[in-house]
């Protein structure tokens, strides 16, 4: 069985480097990622084709078929009726997981245009969540046939107790963390 490149980097180079920085005395608890959640929402006015190719998006981007979240209750201002598709959820774990985060932090990240690094900002129990305003910025999305850009939030879920435990977790992992504004305007003063 092959192991994820990611996770055998986690294995080998950030569990030890955790253990040590956060002065753990088992290795047991060493902050891992448990889950990777992707939502995507839409309106009712989405027609069934759009909801169709939302879900083939979805399925070809995590590896799984996603599961239809449906309004559980009517709200005449958002023309919306009790049962209606609202939205689509898919929830990794184990390998696909990994493979997915690879790929989130090598490939699609870097590949926004003008990316200056993601907000640094956890949840104050060691989760993240990231949200991306068109999802087509990864490889495996047929930007051909896509007709709307439809947004897409990414939950990762850790067993880190607090963010400073979670926001080294995920540094170590190599998410492209934005650097605080106040450090780089220093860094241009003193240039």
């Amino acid at each position: 069985m092959n192991i994820p490149e990611l996770k055998k980097i986690y294995i080998d180079e950030v569990a030890p480097a955790l253990l040590k920085s956060c002065g753990l005395k088992n290795v047991h608890q060493v902050p891992k990622i448990e889950k990777v959640v992707l939502n995507s929402s839409f309106g009712a006015e989405l027609d069934k084709n759009g909801i169709e190719e939302l879900r083939k998006d979805m399925t070809a981007l995590s590896g799984q078929a996603p599961i239809v979240i449906r309004a559980k209750m009517s709200v005449s201002n958002f023309k919306l009726r009790e049962g209606m598709p609202v939205g689509i959820k898919v929830t990794l774990r184990g390998n696909v997981m990994w493979d997915f985060l690879l790929r989130l932090i090598a490939i699609s990240l870097p590949n926004i245009r003008d990316f200056r690094g993601v907000p640094a900002k956890l949840d104050g129990s060691g989760n993240y969540t990231l949200g991306i305003i068109d999802h087509s910025i990864f490889p495996e999305i047929n930007v051909e046939r896509q007709r709307t850009n439809t947004g897409l939030d990414i939950s990762i879920v850790t067993s880190a107790s607090n963010d400073a435990d979670g926001s080294e977790l995920l540094k170590l992992l190599g998410m492209p963390f934005r650097k605080n504004s106040s450090e780089s305007s220093n860094q241009q003063e003193a240039a």
